[in-house]
């Protein structure tokens, strides 16, 4: 299959609506090993269009506690067990995630049981063992290495960069951040860098499109997300060889769509640029 990223959802934020772009989640091919990165809702669907088994899933890395990013682990990986599953899978994210496994094996141990008893598959709940991500050494997996620095996104603390390398390539993911000045230094040369970005004229209208919030939503995205054009400056500072703009926040607004986008990222970046969509395959 050769080395790629699998852009599976791109859209910023919990929500979906009629015509809308599935929240985030990925899958990185590099160094022998297939990743999962982050499992927004639509995840399971996002890897069988790749062409991926479920039952092959390894490894997955879960950039933060908000939902929008792991509200569908479990189900992927119950699933990926009725497809098939009976070897292990290494799950690694922040503190805290662990409860939110424990909890849904919990929710389905009904289910769990009854297909241990009538269909005579493996526990999954055995199968799963949860890590949390270390930000002081890499973490291996055979030739690939990885990474963390954490990011700025209040009011969460333990919020990561990723990066994933081998001798021969680096990739890196933003997660969910404000400008960050240091992402430049982390991601310095990588092949691809995958970043977070706003459109900050479209902001008012997705906040009033919501409609369940108030004004601290709008506080929120300033604080905890990052501007297109910020995200163009990071990468020419990086020097990284491509560039892709993901968790895009709006992604489903008519009114801002491809031009927009590229006019707040041309005066900031001349480089190969990736504006995400669902299912974008990006080659390394």
């Amino acid at each position: 299959m050769g080395d790629f990223v699998a852009l599976l959802g791109t859209k910023g934020g919990p929500a979906i609506r009629p015509g809308s772009t599935m929240p985030t989640s990925n899958l990185l091919c590099l160094g022998g090993q297939r990743v999962v990165v982050d499992c927004g809702l639509g995840v399971s669907r996002g890897l069988i269009d790749q062409g991926m088994r479920l039952q092959d899933i390894g490894l997955i890395f879960i950039t933060h506690l908000h939902s929008d990013h792991y509200l569908e682990l479990g189900p992927l990986l119950h699933t990926a067990w009725t497809a098939g599953k009976k070897t292990p899978v290494q799950v690694w994210g922040p503190p805290g995630l662990a409860a939110y496994w424990q909890g849904f094996i919990a929710s389905m141990q009904a289910d769990i049981d009854l297909r241990i008893e009538d269909e005579g598959r493996p526990d999954l709940r055995a199968m799963v063992t949860l890590h949390e991500v270390t930000l002081d050494q890499p973490m291996v997996f055979d030739a690939l290495q990885v990474t963390a620095m954490r990011t700025l996104h209040p009011p969460l603390i333990d919020t990561y960069a990723l990066r994933f390398s081998t001798a021969e390539k680096a990739v890196v993911f933003s997660g969910d951040t404000a400008f960050l000045p240091t992402l430049a230094d982390f991601a310095r040369g990588a092949d691809l860098l995958i970043h977070e970005a706003m459109l900050g004229e479209a902001l008012p209208a997705l906040v009033a499109r919501v409609g369940n919030g108030d004004d601290r939503l709008m506080r929120h995205l300033l604080r905890s997300h990052i501007l297109a054009a910020d995200a163009a400056k990071i990468a020419t500072q990086a020097g990284v060889k491509a560039l892709a703009l993901h968790h895009l926040i709006p992604s489903d607004d008519p009114e801002f769509g491809p031009s927009e986008w590229h006019a707040s990222v041309a005066p900031h970046w001349n480089g190969p640029f990736h504006l995400g969509r669902d299912g974008m395959r990006i080659a390394l």
